[in-house]
């Protein structure tokens, strides 16, 4: 069973690198041919413009989702270098389950966001609608409210030992 979960991890973690650099590939080449067709032939692609504001919410986003399975996220820490390790690991699961229950909340509200923006039918450019563009917000946090919610007690499951 663990072996199948590593597995799903490393399959996971393959899948979001790969499309963070996919991502940022046709970012850099839709941004060079923009620059160029501007400066060179004074026109451009007039959806080119959203569409790279669109895709950098993307990114941002899937580099935060990148950053919580290495656990190398933000975080607001005061106290942690005044605790002993197992302290720390507690004060950890603690925060997890904080961020957890952030990022579910804003899960949540943003796929109500979502939701009425494919009721209302909101197109965010050209014949694209506008809740196509905005999915990655919810399933974004969470992914991370899931990923937070089971480190807390792997984390308490280390002190224990």
């Amino acid at each position: 069973m663990i072996t199948i979960l590593e597995r799903l991890k490393t399959l996971s973690i393959r899948m979001e690198e790969g499309l963070m650099a996919l991502m940022l590939s046709v970012m850099i080449l839709l941004a060079t041919g923009q620059i160029l067709l501007r400066n060179l032939f004074d026109t451009g692609l007039f959806w080119a413009d959203p569409s790279l504001r669109l895709m950098v919410l993307w990114l941002a986003l899937l580099g935060a989702i990148a950053a919580t399975h290495d656990d190398r996220h933000i975080r607001i820490d005061l106290f942690s270098r005044f605790l002993s390790s197992r302290g720390k690991r507690i004060s950890q699961s603690i925060n997890d389950l904080f961020s957890a229950f952030v990022c579910a909340i804003i899960s949540w509200h943003a796929g109500r966001l979502v939701y009425l923006e494919w009721q209302d039918g909101t197109q965010l450019f050209g014949s694209l609608p506008a809740w196509l563009g905005e999915i990655i917000i919810p399933i974004g946090f969470a992914i991370m409210a899931v990923r937070f919610f089971f480190s807390a007690p792997l984390r308490l499951l280390r002190v224990a030992k």
